[in-house]
């Protein structure tokens, strides 16, 4: 769950993004989170644990320093004793904003899951910290996670399989490369799972900036579906065998582009700067 907000704070924007986004001459996401960090004061940790690649952490040290920040460090951890290290607590205490690289999902629930290190990023998100992540390290970031599934547009009672998060909302359930990997049955059989989350599939090089409002902003280059299950009128996945396809009735669809909103408080979308654009009142 969340960090508690303290009286007269509010919490970090939180920056879930669908992979493979832009680095380098058009890195708008990635400039943006700098921004939210501090701009040329900002102060950020990277934490590399998804990744096999030794030179991750590396790589985005380079993006983030070329696009404005201060100072950029790299934190990982390979073992979950690494994770009680003095040192490592005392530097994320000190970043004004926190970024997880892609890789694999499970390597960081595993790492670090449950540790002093995942108690501080939630706290330190609630103080009012930006924390986002791609890829893997989006999908990290909300209370229940997608850890795999079966590619398809359609859901089954197989289709994915979840694990706890790192808990920064309990708003959504997010997906990534969504489009690109046609991921969206296994988003429905996780809503299907829990009809209280928003489902928000990610795009590469898309973003989904979530305000300390529980409102997201959609930048990048591709699209956000948002799915909202929170009429729900039926759902057969308890009925449903194993590889059978799922009923769901009272879904809503959204896809936002840049510029559009969502509410995840009160489930409203809106299609922000472009409808403005386009004289739509």
């Amino acid at each position: 769950m969340p960090a508690r907000i303290q009286e007269g704070e509010q919490r970090g924007w939180i920056v879930p993004i669908g992979g493979a986004e832009a680095r380098h001459d058009r890195a708008r996401i990635l400039k943006r989170f700098v921004e939210l960090c501090g701009a040329g004061d900002a102060d950020i940790v990277v934490i590399p644990t998804a990744s096999r690649l030794a030179d991750t952490g590396e790589s985005y040290e380079h993006v983030f320093s070329d696009l404005g920040a201060a100072r950029v460090t790299t934190l990982d951890f390979d073992t979950r004793r690494d994770t009680s290290e003095p040192n490592r607590l005392e530097r994320l205490r000190e970043a004004s904003g926190i970024f997880f690289t892609g890789g694999n999902q499970l390597r960081i629930a595993t790492t670090i899951g449950g540790t002093p290190i995942a108690k501080l990023v939630r706290e330190r998100n609630a103080r009012g910290v930006p924390v986002g992540g791609t890829s893997a390290g989006a999908s990290i970031l909300s209370d229940h996670m997608i850890v795999s599934g079966k590619e398809g547009g359609s859901p089954t009672a197989d289709s994915v399989r979840l694990a706890p998060g790192l808990g920064l909302t309990n708003r959504c359930v997010i997906d990534q490369h969504f489009r690109q990997r046609d991921r969206l049955g296994r988003l429905l059989a996780a809503l299907a799972y829990n009809p209280f989350a928003v489902g928000i599939g990610l795009d590469e090089d898309t973003a989904a900036f979530i305000r300390p409002d529980n409102v997201l902003e959609v930048e990048g280059s591709g699209a956000v579906t948002v799915v909202d299950a929170g009429d729900l009128q039926f759902s057969s996945m308890a009925q449903a065998g194993e590889g059978e396809p799922v009923s769901m009735l009272g879904l809503k669809v959204h896809i936002l582009v840049a510029g559009a909103t969502f509410n995840l408080d009160t489930r409203r979308a809106s299609a922000g700067s472009l409808a403005e654009s386009k004289g739509v009142h």
